[in-house]
């Protein structure tokens, strides 16, 4: 059975439908690890002759993903595919450039990428640095081996975002068909990111009862004044 491989994918487009095709770059042996950071933004500013302060959500980051991988040009390293085995790393360096970092003039920007983990990690994003540390050199000077750590930032297209943004705004109207296990003051949360309007929730659906919702049945939640009682 072949070993799954990490690839980089790039895109001409940021909704990631124009294939990058030569420009992707599949990592030749996989990373041992790989970080992902998830970073909750908080207002922890502190009113006039307050000691402490409750630190007020303001919103979520978008992720960050760090690969840290090696480039071989010995011939020696196992599980180094076969097809670049004999490729010296300053041209397997040049397609990984080529694919994450070199401007695109037809979208004035590096191309949009998407790293592919089997089914464990699909993620759509943009190069934030790549760091390139040679290791071992021949004796001319040239690069045997290269040791990279590339870090990358979640990206979501603007129509898309916008879109998410709008199914989310507690100042629309939102339908949802009740699935089995579904509670009103879980969904409740969902759209206002609070349970505090539960109960006007059931009132304007006509709900007499707060814990029995059945599947197939259709909710409204209507946007509410949030300094209603």
């Amino acid at each position: 059975m072949e070993m799954v491989k990490f690839e980089i994918k790039s895109f001409s487009d940021n909704e990631f439908k124009k294939d990058g095709g030569k420009k992707d770059f599949r990592i030749p042996i996989n990373p041992e690890s790989f970080t992902r950071n998830l970073k909750v933004e908080r207002d922890t500013t502190k009113g006039h002759g307050n000691h402490q302060t409750n630190s007020k959500f303001v919103g979520t980051a978008p992720e960050e993903l760090k690969i840290e991988f090696i480039l071989d040009g010995t011939g020696l390293l196992e599980g180094y595919p076969e097809s670049m085995r004999d490729e010296p790393v300053k041209d397997q360096l040049k397609r990984l450039i080529e694919c994450v970092y070199d401007y695109d003039g037809k979208i004035h920007s590096p191309r949009y990428l998407k790293i592919l983990y089997g089914s464990e990690l699909k993620f759509d994003c943009v190069l934030t640095s790549l760091d390139i540390n040679h290791t071992l050199f021949n004796p001319d000077g040239s690069p045997l081996r290269a040791r990279i750590t590339g870090t990358f930032l979640q990206y979501v297209a603007p129509e898309a975002r916008a879109k998410k943004e709008r199914n989310s705004s507690p100042d629309l109207t939102h339908q949802r068909l009740v699935k089995a296990g579904d509670r009103l003051d879980l969904l409740t949360f969902q759209i206002y990111d609070s349970p505090a309007y539960l109960l006007q929730v059931a009132l304007k659906n006509g709900l007499t009862n707060l814990r029995r919702i059945s599947p197939g049945q259709q909710i409204f939640f209507h946007p509410f004044d949030k300094t209603e009682p």
